[in-house]
């Protein structure tokens, strides 16, 4: 049930990139200390809602809200306070640091002109050592591995010290030991008061920390409720183009 304390609300949103709508009547809440899962296959729209949801693309219709005031009238410093966004890794160009990259989560809680103070880099080493990454503060982040970096972006948003994290496939790339530490860090930030939207190609990851779950394909979300009650072997099977049978026992309840 919608309210005015929701975290993120969207009501009959229209995605797309110029004049061209990919997604259409796209309606979810997320609410304070939850962590609300987007399953979905490949092509369905899940990067591109990310992508409004941070205010890179503009919404082509129906009404979007981050903490009850729409996306387009945050002031974008302000809004960097109070959101954080993973993207999927990607190649760096320059040779920042590791730590250099973290510490670029802090620019919105530092004076514009001015450098990160010992403070901030106490608080991008502690995000290091949480993720088991503090060894490659050093390290260029353009020779690390992928799932490295993807690691270091994870860091970088918990940096921000945000409200509300968007994590776009936060444990692609990454070894399972790594995707365990990852899903371990999501419940301590839900459990420390942080809302957190995140996709993933892994319905196990949503049994592991998600308290709703939200199917999206072509471009809609079709269901969206309670983990268990939500993620059953039928509509898995349904959502990836599948046989019943070929859902594993764990994904999801068998009714």
């Amino acid at each position: 049930m919608p309210s005015s304390q929701d975290v993120i609300r969207a009501r009959d949103l229209i995605i797309g990139y110029g004049r061209k709508a990919i997604s259409s009547g796209i309606s979810f809440e997320l609410q304070p200390n939850e962590i609300l899962c987007l399953l979905g296959p490949n092509g369905s729209g899940k990067s591109t809602l990310f992508k409004t949801l941070m205010g890179l693309i503009p919404p082509q219709g129906g009404d979007l809200r981050i903490l009850d005031k729409a996306v387009r009238r945050w002031p974008r410093r302000e809004f960097a306070r109070q959101v954080g966004y993973v993207p999927q890794a990607h190649d760096g160009v320059f040779p920042f640091t590791v730590e250099e990259i973290v510490l670029m989560g802090r620019t919105a809680r530092i004076g514009r002109y001015s450098a990160p103070g010992q403070q901030d880099r106490e608080i991008a080493g502690r995000c290091l050592q949480g993720l088991n990454i503090l060894h490659l503060r050093e390290r260029p982040y353009n020779e690390i591995s992928g799932g490295e970096r993807q690691l270091a972006l994870i860091a970088r948003a918990m940096a921000q010290e945000p409200t509300v994290l968007i994590m776009d496939e936060p444990t692609a790339s990454l070894d399972f030991g790594n995707q365990i530490r990852v899903l371990e860090h999501i419940r301590q930030l839900k459990n420390q008061g942080m809302a957190i939207l995140l996709c993933t190609h892994q319905p196990e990851h949503a049994l592991k920390v998600a308290d709703r779950v939200a199917l999206f394909r072509d471009g809609v979300i079709h269901y969206c409720g309670q983990t268990l009650q939500t993620m059953t072997r039928e509509r898995l099977a349904w959502l990836y183009d599948l046989d019943p049978e070929q859902i594993p026992a764990m994904a999801g309840p068998d009714h």
